[in-house]
């Protein structure tokens, strides 16, 4: 309807002239509208052209009202005989309507004067609006509406999604003018679209046109799930040019330049790296042997690894991260290792200074730390140590990528949990290979959480991907427990239990303090209520905005094993391995991830004693859990498998989780959906490399239709 009684009549006329949004650098003072239509990014032809319907309306027939039922949302055409202000229970414009077959009455709580002048009594209205059956009659709350007149529409009305102060008619108007200026010509060639016959039946123009005007024919159901050959087209057309961005970034860094890091073998002496296997305390996984050798494969030749190295927690990612070090400088370079969080990086500090430092003494160089938190007289050492190349491997937060950090000879940058860094970040360390030889650093990106195969096949097309599919042994297998918060008192007759036996607990609580928004416990009173509950224990709390130094004291006594417990938010999630912990309880787990839960489950059963994770959860008034949070809690419940949980969580979730800030400032997928849409991914990937090769220059304007320049951000 072009009519909605909400819209103020002067918005109305504003928009009655429109037709294209004004481009952002126009001279003339910009409307209300033109402002939105620039907020919500649509400032090109093609970006209004891709502006697709949430839903349609079916204003192309009419519907007597005898023919209407309870619930229908019907068009219908009558005349007003009786139009009044009624002040109870509260103001309200009703609107009685007749045609030949009934009467209605139309309800407004919210007009206008200028809806009480068309809605006059003996006007002619085309009204459309869900009819409601009650003890009065039949009524519309609400209705649009306007006079009646002209030709019915031959095609369904769109309804998209916009913001304030941008009126549905103008934004359907600045969208059609959109795809009609569009171009919009074919830019995959006939013999790329065989393979998928329907893919051939429309071509884009088509396919966006019947999405903005479907015919009143179409199935609906089509429409919705993105079924139909026209949503089909749209996606495979969105998916390759996702391929074909992620496979150039690939080509275009394999002709990059990166220090070869081949050994440098003395007769009778035996490698870094074959010095720091004979001295680890335990034998490398088949799977662990397997992804160091795809790594030093990488390493020896001339062009920089971009490698993603994923793994399931606990299955030996910083030992493959410690070998790939020791090549790098046993060729004469330096290697960084980037963690998100102190916590981490001060476990990886401890690990590869145990493990190397006792090698890298004899030949002068050591294991340099930097972090934010550090006082001036040993950060400016560090910084010394670097600058000179004494420090062999660098490990650290944020501040290893800090302008005044000056590498000597920077080779090979490892970055943990990858997905928590930005792009600017990546970036930056990249560049601090700065020899003037214009060669990059190898990068060695690491995540404890698995990557499922089809994200792992769309946005880490342009990453070569290491796979640690098997988990050391001597692991023992940890028993989840899903459990009412209204058994809490027997969750603490558990933990009394354990501590018992000698073990050690975490709690981990979703809040620092108090908020009104969520009814949830917060870990400042949880470590009260547990210290008075476990007396003669010691209960620690652990939390972001504690200081540095108490935080680490606090994890120095856990893991020393001289602290019971440990009351923690999620700084715990990733990185802390302390072997005597048997028993994990997760509180309101149903407001955590999924991915995020299963982190947390893999802080236990790094030892030999038999490990529980508790999930503790809150359920609603009703006593019951919502159906996201209740299939989380079932996957954690029924797998231990980090790439079936990764599955799950992708279908639960979507690709975001999993992304983090490797994206940021390019889009996930809009219209095509991981979950459903593998056939057309398939296609995509064996249709990128031929459109490349063959027909580069419709590559370069596919992916410039899809992607503007966005695709830069896959570089990082």
């Amino acid at each position: 309807m072009a009519t909605s009684p909400t819209a103020p009549a002067k918005a109305r006329a504003k928009t009655a002239g429109a037709a294209a949004p004004a481009t952002p650098g126009a001279s003339r003072e910009l409307s209300p509208p033109q402002k939105a239509l620039i907020k919500m990014g649509l400032t090109r032809d093609i970006d209004l052209a891709l502006h697709l319907p949430l839903r349609y309306e079916d204003e192309t027939r009419i519907t007597l009202l005898r023919n209407a039922r309870d619930g229908d949302t019907v068009q219908i055409e009558a005349t007003v005989v009786k139009s009044e202000i009624t002040l109870r229970p509260r103001r309200q414009l009703v609107v009685t309507v007749e045609d030949e077959s009934g009467s209605c009455e139309l309800r407004f709580f919210s007009f206008y004067p200028s809806h009480q002048k068309t809605l006059a009594v003996g006007a002619l209205l085309r009204v459309r609006g869900e009819i409601k059956g009650g003890f009065w009659g039949r009524q519309m709350l609400h209705p649009a509406f306007r006079l009646a007149g002209g030709e019915l529409p031959t095609a369904l009305t769109p309804i998209y999604p916009t913001v304030a102060q941008l009126p549905q008619p103008y934004l359907r108007r600045a969208v059609q003018s959109g795809l009609m200026r569009a171009d919009l010509s074919e830019t995959i060639p006939a013999p790329v679209l065989q393979g998928i016959d329907f893919l051939r039946l429309s071509d884009l123009r088509s396919a966006l046109s019947f999405l903005h005007h479907p015919t009143p024919d179409v199935s609906l159901a089509a429409l919705e799930d993105h079924s139909h050959p026209a949503w089909q087209r749209l996606k495979a057309e969105e998916l390759l040019a996702q391929q074909l961005s992620q496979l150039e970034s690939k080509r275009e860094r394999a002709r990059l330049r990166a220090p070869a890091l081949k050994p440098l073998h003395q007769r009778g002496v035996l490698s870094l790296h074959e010095q720091l296997l004979a001295v680890l305390p335990f034998a490398l996984t088949a799977a662990q042997r397997r992804v160091c050798e795809e790594i030093a494969g990488d390493l020896a030749r001339g062009v920089p690894m971009h490698r993603l190295l994923q793994g399931d927690v606990g299955s030996g990612k910083t030992v493959v991260a410690a070998l790939a070090a020791a090549i790098c400088i046993d060729a004469g370079w330096q290697c960084a290792l980037m963690a998100p969080t102190e916590i981490l990086a001060e476990q990886h500090f401890g690990k590869l200074v145990g493990w190397l430092e006792p090698l890298l003494a004899p030949l002068g160089k050591q294991v340099a730390w930097l972090a934010g938190a550090q006082k001036k007289k040993e950060r400016t050492a560090a910084l010394a140590l670097v600058e000179s190349g004494e420090a062999a491997l660098v490990v650290g937060t944020h501040a290893v990528i800090q302008e005044q950090v000056k590498f000597k000879n920077l080779a090979l940058a490892l970055i943990d949990e990858q997905h928590r860094f930005g792009v600017a970040q990546r970036l930056a360390l990249r560049s601090k290979l700065d020899d003037g030889s214009g060669r990059e650093p190898h990068l060695l990106m690491m995540s404890a959480t698995p990557i499922p195969r089809t994200l792992a096949m769309s946005y880490y097309a342009d990453l070569d991907v290491s796979t640690i599919d098997e988990l050391p042994p001597g692991r023992t297998p940890i028993v989840t427990k899903l459990v009412s918060d209204s058994r809490r008192d027997e969750v603490v007759a558990r933990i009394a239990d354990q501590i018992a036996q000698g073990r050690q607990v975490y709690w981990v609580c979703p809040l620092i303090e108090e908020s009104e928004a969520l009814d949830l416990s917060n870990a400042t009173a949880t470590h009260a209520d547990l210290s008075d509950a476990l007396p003669g224990v010691l209960v620690g709390l652990l939390h972001s905005r504690m200081p540095t130094a108490e935080k680490k004291a606090v994890m120095d006594l856990f893991t020393r094993g001289e602290m019971g417990v440990l009351v923690s938010t999620t700084v715990i999630e990733v990185g802390v391995d302390v072997p005597n912990a048997s028993l994990m309880v997760i509180e309101h787990a149903e407001r955590f991830g999924l991915s995020q839960l299963h982190q947390l489950r893999g802080r236990v059963g790094r030892g030999a004693a038999a490990s529980a994770c508790v999930l503790l959860y809150a359920t609603n008034e009703s006593g019951r859990l919502g159906e996201t949070a209740r299939e989380r809690l079932r996957a954690m419940a029924e797998t231990a498998d980090g790439f079936e949980i990764a599955r799950r969580d992708l279908e639960i979730r979507g690709p975001g989780e999993f992304l983090g800030a490797r994206q940021s400032g390019a889009p996930l997928l809009r219209f095509a959906d991981l979950a459903t849409d593998t056939v057309l991914l398939d296609w995509a990937r064996e249709a990128a490399p031929v459109m490349l090769d063959q027909y580069p220059v419709q590559a370069r304007l596919h992916v410039g239709r899809w992607l503007g320049g966005k695709s830069e951000y896959l570089k990082a």
